[in-house]
């Protein structure tokens, strides 16, 4: 799919904007639909359920409190008052002040603007509260720990690593410049924090963008974001090396694997073996302009990319899992002599579960509307569907609200995406 290009490019943002005007301001206007509504700086979180008599709720909270001895017995002390509970804190020093960082469990009849009043009364200020759930109940140094431990197993961990250690925060990457330069827009190795954004140098070159609007970076958080980078770079490319061999319903052997760069060759030829149809349905421009993505596509750094070989070695399908800032796109291509047998729905089904594994809410999908193949594949994962047309461009966005099976089922006669 194209994306609009500004000052960063997105995750999955690969393809030169010309020759899809019309797609990028389809999608350019879709986007802003879904990001028209930013989360409140008070209370991020969604509206609260009504309240269960006897009840408990669960909230995340953060204030800043002077850096004076009594301060923080006091915001205690006013919570008590409350009968909130303080499952846990974290301090984050600042020059000024010091940013606590709660995890509180409170009556369920006592709302956020009543903990939020409480708080303002006893000292704090700038106050964020959004509702917790049982994963916030793992203390962060674990947390941490096992972020870093699935980065370590993955490159394509990163952005989810980024994302789940930050909370809804938008991640773009931005390459290095051409001509060897690996010091894009005067970046310091360490990174720099403003406020609500930090960029730190990308372990390939290049920059990666977080962006949080709604609640300032602490510099504790870039000092976190920073580690997991470094860690990254230092261990270089890498892919687990796991592969599944499945038999397809007409008697086929095929193995779904794990891909990357050193793919991009067999990539390239079955390329050439698909129709002009085939990768126009795929990647929705000039079809001599295909093999220019595969590299930037097959890269752990911005997604992750399964691959359907025969029995015989020969690539036939590929299927893209790619990170575009906070939303997670689904993109599949299936060579023509492999279409229908089910392939492109085996493939589709253990995107969705990677992502759904992965803590996203959502996957979306950009073809053509014509694209019957694709539609029936994404009906056939049995999960809710958003429907956007925009210019003949078809947006369709799954909710990742129940288990999803990897099995190709109904979902067998997806061709290209």
């Amino acid at each position: 799919m194209t994306r609009k290009v500004t000052d960063a490019t997105h995750l999955n943002d690969c393809r030169p904007a010309g020759p899809w005007q019309r797609v990028t301001t389809a999608l350019h206007t879709w986007r802003t639909r879904r990001h028209e509504h930013a989360p409140p700086t008070d209370d991020t979180g969604s509206p609260a359920p009504e309240p269960v008599p006897g009840a408990n709720a669960l909230w995340r909270m953060r204030t800043t409190v002077k850096d004076e001895p009594g301060s923080l017995a006091a915001l205690c002390t006013a919570l008590a008052e409350h009968r909130v509970d303080i499952l846990s804190l974290q301090t984050h020093p600042l020059a000024e002040g010091t940013v606590d960082e709660f995890l509180l469990r409170a009556p369920g009849a006592l709302p956020a603007s009543g903990i939020a009043t409480a708080v303002r009364t006893a000292g704090g200020t700038d106050t964020w509260i959004e509702r917790a759930d049982a994963h916030d109940l793992v203390d962060a140094p674990t947390r941490v720990l096992g972020l870093a431990a699935r980065t370590a197993l993955d490159a394509a961990e990163l952005p989810l690593a980024l994302r789940q250690l930050l909370g809804r925060c938008t991640i773009r990457s931005q390459p290095a410049p051409a001509g060897g330069d690996r010091v894009p827009d005067g970046v310091p190795v360490e990174g720099a924090l403003d406020d609500t954004v930090m960029r730190l140098r990308a372990p390939e070159g290049g920059v990666i963008t977080v962006e949080r609007p709604y609640l300032p970076f602490t510099p504790t958080e870039f000092a976190r974001a920073r580690a997991l980078v470094e860690l990254d770079s230092r261990l270089g490319p890498r892919v687990p090396h796991g592969r599944d061999v499945l038999t397809l319903d007409e008697g086929s052997d095929i193995t779904v694997r794990r891909a990357d760069t050193r793919d991009l060759e067999a990539a390239r030829a079955m390329h050439e073996r698909c129709s002009d149809r085939t990768l126009r349905l795929r990647y929705h421009g000039p079809v001599g302009d295909a093999d220019r993505y595969l590299n930037h596509l097959l890269s752990p750094r911005f997604g992750r990319t399964l691959a359907v070989q025969t029995a015989s070695g020969r690539l036939v399908g590929l299927g893209h899992l790619l990170w575009d800032g906070d939303e997670t796109e689904v993109a599949v291509i299936v060579e023509d002599a492999w279409q229908r047998r089910g392939v492109g729905g085996e493939l589709l089904g253990r995107l969705v579960a990677m992502a759904a594994e992965g803590g996203c809410r959502s996957v979306y999908a950009v073809t053509q509307a014509s694209n019957t193949g694709m539609v029936a594949a994404m009906r056939g994962l049995g999960l809710p569907l958003d429907y956007q047309v925009e210019e003949g461009t078809l947006v369709i966005t799954a909710r990742l609200s129940e288990p999803v099976s990897t099995g190709a089922g109904e979902s067998g006669s997806a061709s290209a995406s």
